[in-house]
């Protein structure tokens, strides 16, 4: 898989390993939340409902190693799609190095503690449904104020 190289996180997305690749993600569950494409404008809208394997109280996916066999759709996110995902929320640390910019000092790599993405408030942990008990996701319609 890779070792992980000293800030690694600085580095242009397309040379990351794998083991790097994943070490980026900041945790958020953000990408793990339904979202509605109007289909006459294509405009994305967001939900407060997670995928049914996010922990909500965590924003933690519960098996992320196995997801693509419980949920098929489930994104695998890559350097090859970044263009092809512009809903990416803008505090997303693969977005912001795609972009060139440097990752939020509330990021695990550089604060050292993977619960100060939700001190930083752009944590899905606390804030979301899961799918099972949502209904209709046009019920479901926020702007988040991230």
């Amino acid at each position: 898989m890779g070792e992980l190289r000293d800030r690694f996180w600085e580095l242009p997305l397309k040379e990351l390993n794998r083991a790097e690749w994943e070490a980026l993600c900041d945790g958020c569950g953000r990408c793990c939340l339904h979202k509605i494409e109007d289909a006459d404008t294509g405009e994305i809208a967001d939900t407060n409902v997670a995928c049914k394997l996010l922990d909500c109280s965590t924003g933690r996916c519960t098996d992320y190693r196995n997801r693509k066999v419980f949920v098929p759709d489930c994104l695998r996110l890559t350097y090859r799609i970044m263009d092809d995902v512009p809903w990416l929320p803008k505090t997303c640390a693969y977005r912001l190095r795609a972009e060139g910019k440097p990752l939020y000092e509330w990021h695990h790599l550089l604060s050292g503690d993977p619960e100060a993405v939700v001190r930083a408030g752009v944590s899905v942990a606390g804030r979301v449904i899961s799918e099972y008990d949502a209904g209709p996701l046009e019920h479901h319609i926020v702007e988040w104020d991230w």
